[in-house]
């Protein structure tokens, strides 16, 4: 059986430095994603959108393990887009007017015909409220900047900061939403220790 670590094949964009910002080219890649608004916090909707791509991941990889691909691979982490129609009104202080796209990241091998067949398991088994909502889909960023920041996502605002220094003193200027992926398990990590890249796609 062939195992594949895509995190470490792809170590530059899935686990950056906290120190300073870096310049990234993100490739085409295909995930499941899932589109809501509003504040994640305590919402139904999100829970149900996040419940349902892990539980379609975890379908998949074990669907390319056991079949005639025999390809062992991790699955990725959850990753969000996050944006407002009017972005003076993206806040941390008032995220009912946020709208987000969770997303997972899926290896090559996964096709959309795979996808369907997953679906249909994941359906048989458990049902979950929000798998008719996800979608399998490309997403290409091309040139980015990241970081990786370490804490409570409430403090990320001197991180993103940084940041967008870095975009103004290269002359660029933010394009596309503001991506994270979510490198810790939240429900066993101490939050002071929890780990996020944050990258922004560059005009």
């Amino acid at each position: 059986m062939e195992k594949i670590d895509l995190k470490k094949e792809m170590k530059h964009l899935y686990q950056p430095s906290a120190k300073a910002p870096v310049q990234v080219d993100v490739p085409r890649m295909n995930f499941l994603m899932l589109d809501g608004a509003g504040d994640p916090n305590g919402s139904q909707a999100y829970a149900d959108g996040v419940e349902a791509l892990f539980a379609l991941s975890y379908t998949i990889k074990f669907m390319v393990k056991r079949g005639p691909l025999a390809i062992d691979y991790g699955v990725m982490p959850l990753e969000g887009l996050w944006w407002a129609d009017d972005m003076s009104r993206f806040s941390v202080d008032d995220r009912s007017a946020w709208k987000w796209t969770m997303l997972m990241m899926q290896p090559d091998v996964v096709t959309p015909d795979l996808v369907e067949e997953a679906a249909a398991e994941v359906r048989r088994k458990k049902d979950p409220a929000a798998l008719g909502a996800v979608r399998f889909e490309a997403l290409a960023e091309g040139t980015c900047v990241q970081i990786l920041h370490v804490g409570l996502f409430s403090t990320e605002g001197p991180t993103i900061a940084r940041l967008h220094e870095l975009i103004a003193a290269g002359g660029h200027e933010p394009a596309g939403k503001h991506h994270e992926i979510y490198l810790s398990d939240m429900r066993k990590a101490d939050p002071e220790k929890w780990t996020t890249v944050i990258r922004q796609p560059l005009r």
